[in-house]
């Protein structure tokens, strides 16, 4: 039997919800903000939504803000973040330049960075699963402006390994299985409002239920400059499934809850379900 005191002490952890606009620098002062009141209040690891530096009125505008990976306002933006706060930064998404195996001047890697709090880059996920959604006036086809990524990624923290994904990624569980033993899955998010109402929680709930492990969602809610509507309601779910913290009112906000592994022990424990894997 596991011995919960051979865990690190809990790791608070936050998740900033935001609502964000066409103008990156408006954007990256209202993360730096919200980054600033979530290390006040002790988290010591925090994730931002996907497309926290900018949502623009048609896809294609993403183009005039894509950076080269290794430099770009966006990415100094997110170093200088964590070194300054001396805490662990998980960058939502930024758009970087195709370069492998050619250019493409037509679309961008959707991609996250992981900044430790020293200010540097502990891990970068590009990706892989690009969301399309046909619903009358609704239309989604992020393959038109994104090139998918192909390799799953994780990184370690120091409460454990950290599954780093993005959105449309949460409706595939075959990609959580191939991360290994994860305390903590990450979901950078733009849920439309559509299907966030959907299936939101429950793919949330589905995903740390499965892998017996906590599950931090921070999403972007409420309606933008460009008209689309996003759903919001970041959370913070346990190994049990249960909600330890959630936004339900639109706009930006914070999350937050600590990352406890005793508490992930003890549910495996009782129920021996990741033990019990034999097709994985």
């Amino acid at each position: 039997m596991s011995d919960p005191h051979a865990f690190p002490a809990p790791f608070r952890v936050a998740a900033v919800q935001m609502v964000s606009t066409p103008e990156r620098e408006r954007n990256l002062h209202d993360a730096g903000r919200l980054i600033a009141e979530a290390a006040d209040n002790g988290a010591r690891l925090v994730l931002l939504p996907e497309y926290f530096c900018f949502m623009g009125f048609r896809d294609a505008d993403k183009l005039a803000v894509r950076e080269p990976y290794g430099d770009g306002p966006i990415q100094r933006f997110l170093a200088d973040a964590a070194r300054r706060h001396g805490i662990w930064i998980i960058g939502g998404t930024l758009p970087l330049a195709v370069t492998d195996p050619a250019p493409d001047a037509e679309r961008v890697l959707n991609t996250t960075l992981v900044f430790d709090p020293e200010g540097n880059e502990a891990a970068r996920y590009d990706k892989i699963h690009l969301f399309n959604f046909e619903k009358g006036a609704e239309s989604f086809d992020e393959a038109r402006t994104i090139r998918p990524g192909r390799d799953v990624r994780t990184f370690e923290a120091p409460f454990g390994r950290v599954g780093l994904s993005v959105c449309y990624d949460l409706r595939f569980p075959e990609l959580y299985r191939r991360m290994g033993d994860m305390a903590l899955i990450v979901v950078p998010s733009a849920f439309t409002y559509t299907t966030g109402r959907a299936h939101w929680e429950t793919l949330l709930r589905a995903r740390a239920v499965e892998n017996q492990c906590y599950v931090l969602a921070a999403a972007q809610g409420g309606t933008h400059e460009n008209g689309r509507r996003t759903w919001g309601h970041s959370m913070l779910i346990d190994p049990w499934g249960e909600i330890v913290d959630v936004r339900t009112d639109e706009g930006a906000g914070i999350v937050a809850g600590e990352i406890d592994g005793a508490r992930i022990d003890e549910v495996r424990r009782s129920l021996p379900a990741w033990r019990h894997r034999v097709l994985s």
